[in-house]
């Protein structure tokens, strides 16, 4: 069974973490954690945003970048960075691909973008905007990949798809 992994670079913000966590869990994707971590994994804030989801969540932690890419080698990994020329939709997402996104202060390091021109994507914003919220980001770009690889390992629940919504 293939999934889709999410690599979090240095999160800063639990709650963002804790919500990113429990859509992993609803999607069957993996969460990978880049340190050093901007809080710890125990606080409140986390479990509360990911509510009872936190256990069964299959989450990684890793030290830095240079220890994530040692423990997970040939990854392929896709760069979520307002700085990319590329259309989050304009990219092919491949089964057990991963989904690399920035601490929510900073983003991804430029020392890492650079590495990944091809595979930095971006999500069209109007004006100004800086970002948008870290866990609002991990969600558009994990449907997208999901919805490419047809939801192969997600089932629907009960007999929705057969309604006919009249």
């Amino acid at each position: 069974m293939s999934r889709i992994n999410i690599v979090l670079h240095e999160p800063e913000i639990p709650a963002n973490t804790g919500n990113i966590g429990r859509t992993c869990v609803a999607t069957g994707s993996r969460l990978h954690l880049i340190g050093p971590l901007g809080f710890s994994l125990s606080e409140k804030a986390l479990k509360r945003a990911g509510l009872d989801y936190w256990a069964d969540l299959d989450v990684t932690v890793y030290a830095d970048f240079a220890d994530f890419l040692e423990k997970n080698p040939g990854a392929r990994l896709y760069m979520a960075t307002t700085k990319a020329k590329k259309i989050y939709t304009e990219a092919a997402y491949e089964p057990d691909c991963y989904l690399m996104f920035g601490k929510e202060s900073a983003g991804i390091p430029e020392e890492i973008l650079i590495k990944y021109p091809e595979t930095s994507v971006r999500i069209p914003m109007i004006g100004d905007t800086r970002s948008l919220n870290l866990s609002n980001s991990v969600a558009i770009v994990l449907y997208e990949a999901l919805r490419q690889n047809q939801f192969d390992h997600m089932r629907l629940q009960g007999d929705l798809h057969r309604l006919s919504w009249q």
